[in-house]
């Protein structure tokens, strides 16, 4: 080697921390065999389970990983597995790992079941023990051949502008906190690009559920438009949960199925469907996720709305139990989901209960739909309940819609994820005839709590009052509905 060879790889930080380890590098067996189709059970030559088929890195030259599959799939443990061959095959290397929150990256990048603690054999870590290799406060882990993986976090993408990697592993990019802004300047994705800029082959493995944030569109097509066709340089992938049904526990296959099976949503929790708005639907998830907040702020108001099942059983309706808040801002906040099939007993003491867990105010239930029994149902749990009856004067479309025009204004945000809520809520159409549960309790809520807000003026402009009885009816009704004032002359 030339002396001027020698001096350009003494100035090499990582070549000088390759050779330092080379004498300890570890051979790790990798996590895929060598069948071309194999779905991960133990064979001949490989006598434990193992990655399938499509949970193996793409081969060739590629810059981009995205793999997109439903829950249970197995992405967590796809992404540390390559996480962990790259460190490994990389000595001296430097690794991103990517999460939405610091808890993420800690709990489920590097301590989770299936992270990189769980899959880095000892041998492979300095110091031989996870205790040794694992920096917490700092987020670093640090492998015996020199190399160091450390946690990014999209609360604080700022942190990413200025060290450099030869690859990154980044968790649930849907669920950034910037992915709404997609892959514009100064965000977590672009921060992390300018820095994969280490070694002969960069590269970025992403795992996640697919969902309609402007970053993943931007992952998946030109522009983030799909009818211009997807993006070549970013290598799919995709997978269901059914895909993995025989590594996952039996609870949790008859929890997650259960609830998801048969929806909207499970298209996407299941299926790992990009869901697209529903054209002619008063909500949009895009809309919603825009408007998501992880906390809410001091709260000046608490509501818990009741939309009853008539029947109780199996095959009955749901119960709709939706707390909504009004906040110091003047916005309204979705806290929590409580629906789901009880007796009347039990959707009572479930009711009372999210009173008491966010502090609520009152409980609020429609007259038409069995005020009274609402009423005297609550007050055999607790006969002091504060209780308020609603009458429903108008049809559910004129009620929705000023919510849902509070939505398009900013003005509501859901505190965390409520999925089987927000599925009535995106695929309702108002002229479908149909009752989601959920969604009833959602407007009844926030009706309540919003009363004073531009929702009751957008609602009088909808349906103006008839000057006769006050009956409000829609703009185009000839005469009102319920005393027969012809009303077309007037307006």
């Amino acid at each position: 080697m030339s002396l001027a060879a020698t001096s350009a790889r003494s100035r090499n930080p990582f070549r000088v921390a390759a050779d330092r380890f080379s004498v300890t590098k570890t051979a790790v067996r990798p996590w895929w065999c060598d069948q071309p189709d194999c779905d991960g059970k133990p064979h001949e030559g490989w006598p434990l389970k193992h990655a399938r088929t499509n949970q193996r890195p793409p081969l060739g030259d590629w810059l981009v990983h995205l793999i997109l599959a439903g829950r249970g799939f197995g992405k967590t443990r796809s992404g540390a597995e390559w996480a962990k061959q790259q460190a490994i095959q990389l000595p001296g290397s430097r690794g991103a790992l990517i999460a939405a929150t610091w808890a993420d990256g800690r709990d489920t990048m590097v301590e989770g079941e299936s992270g990189l603690l769980a899959v880095l054999p000892p041998s492979a870590l300095r110091g031989g023990s996870a205790a040794t290799a694992w920096n917490r406060s700092l987020g670093e882990v640090y492998l015996a051949n020199g190399s160091r993986l450390k946690v990014f976090t999209s609360e604080k993408p700022g942190r990413l502008r200025g060290p450099q990697h030869h690859y990154a592993w980044g968790d649930e990019p849907a669920e950034w906190q910037d992915a709404p802004d997609g892959t514009a300047k100064d965000t977590t994705w672009s921060n992390l690009m300018f820095g994969l800029r280490l070694g002969p082959h960069p590269r970025v493995v992403l795992t996640g559920t697919p969902k309609p944030v402007q970053l993943v569109k931007e992952l998946l097509f030109v522009k983030g438009d799909r009818r211009q066709g997807r993006r070549p340089d970013v290598h799919l992938t995709t997978g269901s949960t059914y895909d993995n049904l025989d590594n996952l526990a039996p609870t949790f296959r008859e929890q997650i199925l259960a609830q998801y099976e048969g929806t909207r949503i499970g298209r996407q929790e299941l299926q790992a469907e990009l869901l697209e708005d529903v054209e002619g639907a008063l909500w949009q998830l895009t809309r919603i996720e825009e408007l998501r907040v992880a906390s809410a702020p001091e709260l000046v108001r608490v509501v818990v709305a009741i939309d009853p099942a008539v029947t109780s059983g199996e095959d009955s309706d749901e119960t709709g139990i939706v707390v909504a808040a009004r906040g110091l801002d003047g916005h309204g906040y979705v806290l929590a989901d409580r629906s789901g099939r009880f007796t009347p007993k039990g959707w009572a003491e479930r009711a009372v209960l999210a009173l008491d867990d966010h502090k609520g105010d009152r409980v609020v239930a429609e007259a038409n739909n069995g005020g009274d029994m609402v009423e005297a149902t609550l007050r055999t749990v607790r006969a002091t309940v504060p209780f308020l009856k609603v009458t429903a004067t108008r049809g559910k479309r004129i009620r929705a819609e000023p919510i849902a025009a509070l939505y398009e204004q900013g003005r509501v945000h859901h505190v965390g994820s409520f999925d089987q809520l927000e599925d009535q809520m995106c695929s309702w159409l108002p002229d479908s005839g149909e009752s989601p549960d959920r969604m009833d309790a959602l407007v009844w809520a926030l009706s309540e709590l919003m009363e004073h807000s531009s929702a009751r003026a957008y609602l009088a402009a909808l349906a103006p009052p008839c000057p006769v009885c006050g009956t409000p009816n829609r703009k185009d009704t000839p005469a009102c509905a319920k005393c027969g004032h012809k009303l077309t002359e007037e307006r």
